[in-house]
Protein backbone atom coordinates (compact mmCIF):
# COMPACT_ATOMS: atom_id res chain seq x y z
CA UNK A 1 0.00 0.00 0.00
CA UNK A 2 1.05 3.47 -1.00
CA UNK A 3 1.82 6.13 2.21
CA UNK A 4 1.28 9.85 1.39
CA UNK A 5 4.50 11.22 1.93
CA UNK A 6 4.12 14.77 1.03
CA UNK A 7 4.20 17.58 3.67
CA UNK A 8 4.56 20.90 4.78
CA UNK A 9 7.56 22.40 5.79
CA UNK A 10 8.33 26.01 8.10
CA UNK A 11 11.67 27.14 8.46
CA UNK A 12 13.03 29.05 11.73
CA UNK A 13 16.26 30.75 12.43
CA UNK A 14 17.86 32.48 15.30
CA UNK A 15 21.25 33.75 16.15
CA UNK A 16 23.21 33.68 19.63
CA UNK A 17 26.29 34.39 20.54
CA UNK A 18 28.92 31.57 20.17
CA UNK A 19 29.98 31.89 24.22
CA UNK A 20 25.99 32.32 25.29
CA UNK A 21 25.57 29.33 22.86
CA UNK A 22 28.05 27.03 24.17
CA UNK A 23 27.78 28.15 27.98
CA UNK A 24 24.07 27.60 28.07
CA UNK A 25 23.37 24.75 25.67
CA UNK A 26 26.10 22.45 26.04
CA UNK A 27 26.94 19.35 27.61
CA UNK A 28 29.51 17.25 26.03
CA UNK A 29 29.65 14.57 28.65
CA UNK A 30 26.00 13.93 29.07
CA UNK A 31 24.95 14.09 24.89
CA UNK A 32 28.21 12.71 23.88
CA UNK A 33 26.99 9.81 26.46
CA UNK A 34 23.55 9.58 24.83
CA UNK A 35 25.62 9.27 21.13
CA UNK A 36 27.60 5.99 22.95
CA UNK A 37 24.29 3.96 23.04
CA UNK A 38 23.77 4.49 19.29
CA UNK A 39 24.76 1.73 16.76
CA UNK A 40 26.80 4.61 14.64
CA UNK A 41 28.98 6.09 17.59
CA UNK A 42 32.12 5.52 16.12
CA UNK A 43 31.56 4.11 12.78
CA UNK A 44 30.16 7.53 10.81
CA UNK A 45 32.36 10.52 10.07
CA UNK A 46 29.62 12.71 12.01
CA UNK A 47 29.35 10.86 14.80
CA UNK A 48 31.28 10.47 17.93
CA UNK A 49 33.96 10.45 19.24
CA UNK A 50 35.82 13.10 18.70
CA UNK A 51 39.63 14.15 19.54
CA UNK A 52 39.43 17.42 21.69
CA UNK A 53 40.95 19.45 18.47
CA UNK A 54 37.94 18.69 16.61
CA UNK A 55 35.76 19.54 19.41
CA UNK A 56 37.39 22.66 20.39
CA UNK A 57 37.04 23.77 16.83
CA UNK A 58 34.15 25.93 17.78
CA UNK A 59 36.01 28.20 20.61
CA UNK A 60 37.55 30.26 17.01
CA UNK A 61 33.80 31.77 16.21
CA UNK A 62 32.01 34.43 17.63
CA UNK A 63 28.54 33.43 16.37
CA UNK A 64 26.57 30.68 16.21
CA UNK A 65 23.26 30.74 13.41
CA UNK A 66 20.34 28.37 14.16
CA UNK A 67 18.33 26.72 11.53
CA UNK A 68 15.13 24.67 12.48
CA UNK A 69 12.90 23.00 9.61
CA UNK A 70 9.46 21.93 11.12
CA UNK A 71 8.20 19.26 9.12
CA UNK A 72 4.62 18.87 9.02
CA UNK A 73 3.25 15.42 7.24
CA UNK A 74 0.04 15.77 5.60
CA UNK A 75 -1.11 12.36 6.40
CA UNK A 76 -1.23 12.38 10.30
CA UNK A 77 -1.14 8.59 10.54
CA UNK A 78 1.78 7.73 8.93
CA UNK A 79 3.84 4.41 10.55
CA UNK A 80 7.27 5.55 12.49
CA UNK A 81 8.92 3.57 9.83
CA UNK A 82 8.38 6.15 7.17
CA UNK A 83 10.09 8.64 8.77
CA UNK A 84 13.36 7.97 6.88
CA UNK A 85 11.75 8.24 3.72
CA UNK A 86 9.75 11.46 4.75
CA UNK A 87 12.61 13.29 5.85
CA UNK A 88 15.09 12.57 3.29
CA UNK A 89 14.48 15.19 0.50
CA UNK A 90 14.22 17.28 3.38
CA UNK A 91 17.48 16.69 4.74
CA UNK A 92 18.81 16.53 1.35
CA UNK A 93 17.92 19.92 1.10
CA UNK A 94 18.83 20.93 3.69
CA UNK A 95 22.59 19.57 3.65
CA UNK A 96 22.80 21.66 0.35
CA UNK A 97 21.50 24.75 1.82
CA UNK A 98 23.91 24.87 4.61
CA UNK A 99 26.79 24.62 2.89
CA UNK A 100 26.17 27.20 0.80
CA UNK A 101 25.37 29.38 3.57
CA UNK A 102 28.93 27.83 5.59
CA UNK A 103 30.81 29.12 2.55
CA UNK A 104 29.57 32.41 3.11
CA UNK A 105 29.55 33.05 6.00
CA UNK A 106 33.19 31.54 6.12
CA UNK A 107 32.17 29.34 9.45
CA UNK A 108 31.86 25.65 10.26
CA UNK A 109 28.41 23.66 9.92
CA UNK A 110 26.73 21.27 12.06
CA UNK A 111 23.87 19.12 9.86
CA UNK A 112 21.79 16.14 11.48
CA UNK A 113 22.10 12.91 12.82
CA UNK A 114 21.50 9.83 10.72
CA UNK A 115 22.84 8.03 7.94
CA UNK A 116 25.03 9.98 5.68
CA UNK A 117 23.36 11.57 2.40
CA UNK A 118 26.57 11.05 0.28
CA UNK A 119 27.31 7.76 0.35
CA UNK A 120 24.41 6.06 -1.23
CA UNK A 121 24.00 3.81 2.06
CA UNK A 122 27.22 2.12 1.29
CA UNK A 123 29.21 1.51 4.85
CA UNK A 124 31.01 4.56 6.06
CA UNK A 125 34.74 4.49 5.76
CA UNK A 126 35.56 5.34 9.40
CA UNK A 127 34.77 1.66 9.85
CA UNK A 128 37.70 0.46 8.15
CA UNK A 129 40.14 3.23 8.96
CA UNK A 130 39.82 5.02 5.66
CA UNK A 131 39.42 8.68 5.23
CA UNK A 132 36.07 10.11 4.43
CA UNK A 133 35.19 10.33 0.80
CA UNK A 134 32.92 13.39 1.22
CA UNK A 135 35.21 15.61 3.63
CA UNK A 136 33.71 18.78 1.91
CA UNK A 137 30.23 17.67 2.52
CA UNK A 138 30.26 15.74 5.81
CA UNK A 139 29.77 17.84 9.12
CA UNK A 140 28.54 16.66 12.66
CA UNK A 141 25.57 17.06 14.24
CA UNK A 142 25.17 20.28 17.06
CA UNK A 143 24.18 16.71 19.28
CA UNK A 144 27.23 14.77 18.39
CA UNK A 145 29.02 18.20 19.95
CA UNK A 146 27.45 17.85 23.09
CA UNK A 147 24.70 20.42 22.49
CA UNK A 148 21.13 20.09 23.32
CA UNK A 149 18.79 19.78 20.73
CA UNK A 150 15.28 19.85 22.29
CA UNK A 151 16.35 23.20 24.37
CA UNK A 152 18.11 25.00 21.44
CA UNK A 153 14.70 24.46 19.50
CA UNK A 154 12.17 25.53 22.35
CA UNK A 155 14.48 28.52 23.51
CA UNK A 156 16.02 29.84 20.10
CA UNK A 157 13.00 28.86 17.61
CA UNK A 158 10.21 28.52 20.05
CA UNK A 159 9.55 24.94 18.47
CA UNK A 160 9.20 22.12 20.66
CA UNK A 161 10.18 18.84 19.49
CA UNK A 162 7.64 16.66 19.03
CA UNK A 163 8.37 12.51 20.01
CA UNK A 164 6.92 9.39 18.65
CA UNK A 165 4.42 7.29 20.41
CA UNK A 166 6.43 4.20 19.12
CA UNK A 167 3.81 3.60 16.59
CA UNK A 168 3.06 7.05 14.23
CA UNK A 169 5.23 9.65 13.09
CA UNK A 170 4.67 12.74 15.20
CA UNK A 171 2.22 15.81 14.95
CA UNK A 172 5.46 17.27 13.03
CA UNK A 173 9.24 16.12 12.84
CA UNK A 174 12.20 18.62 13.71
CA UNK A 175 15.63 19.25 12.53
CA UNK A 176 18.09 21.75 13.57
CA UNK A 177 21.41 22.56 12.02
CA UNK A 178 23.68 25.59 12.96
CA UNK A 179 27.18 27.36 11.52
CA UNK A 180 29.68 28.62 14.12
CA UNK A 181 30.69 31.81 12.42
Amino acid sequence: MSQNLTYTTERLTADISAKDYIERFRNVDYFVELCRKCGNYGKRYGCPPFDKEQLDIINRYQNVWIMGVKVVPNNPMLPLSAANDLMSPVTCEMNEELLEKERILGGYAFGFVGKCPYCGGATCLRIKGKPCMHPDKVRPSLEAFGFDMSKTAKELLGLEIKWSDGVHIPEYLTLVCGIFH
